[in-house]
């Protein structure tokens, strides 16, 4: 009987084959790297895939200049990160000069109503998203160390040179009577 002997070894698969390990990553790896990208994205202004363009009529755009996928991450909804209290004192000082366009996106987020004030004129493009009801993108709230980032996503694949757009959500008559773009 060969093998048997004190010097002789039980072979196994891996001794002649290297084992291989598989380069896949989880669905909690991915979504994590995804956050962390997003976050530095956030954290870095970096606002990548998009142009503005005048259109006549309408006024800024915001045109994509590569292709988004649906749940890309577009932009950042940039501005001071407000408590209820002071945006409806903001939103009162504005309402004072009519000159003054408004740019105030209010949400809940852990049970407290927030408001991005992005009114004050910067070179962030998210502000300069106009509205459709039938927009590509849409809002997200992206949490970044417990403080709520306002960021759109593409709602569907978006194709370049498409203007993007997102639904404002408001409804209100005295809105519509004052901007009746609103109903489109």
């Amino acid at each position: 009987v060969r093998g048997r002997g004190k010097n002789s070894q039980n072979r196994k698969v891996t001794d002649f084959f290297p084992i291989r390990r598989s380069s896949r990553k989880s669905k909690t790896e991915l979504k994590c790297e995804q956050k962390k990208l997003i976050d530095d994205l956030i954290a870095n202004g970096i606002e990548e895939g998009m142009k503005v363009q005048h259109i006549e009529g309408k006024g800024r755009a915001v045109f994509a200049t590569r292709s988004f996928q649906k749940g890309d991450y577009v932009v950042e909804y940039h501005g001071d990160l407000l408590q209820i209290t002071d945006a409806k004192k903001r939103e009162a000082e504005y309402s004072q000069n009519p000159s003054t366009g408004c740019y105030m996106y209010y949400f809940q987020y852990l049970c407290k109503t927030y408001c991005v004030d992005a009114t004050k004129e910067t070179g962030r493009m998210g502000r300069l998203i106009n509205h459709s009801k039938t927009g590509n993108c849409q809002t997200k709230l992206h949490d970044i160390n417990g403080v709520p980032h306002l960021i759109l996503v593409a709602s569907r694949d978006i194709d370049k040179g498409e203007e993007l757009l997102y639904d404002y959500g408001d409804r209100s008559k005295a809105s519509i009577a004052a901007h009746p773009w609103l109903k489109s």
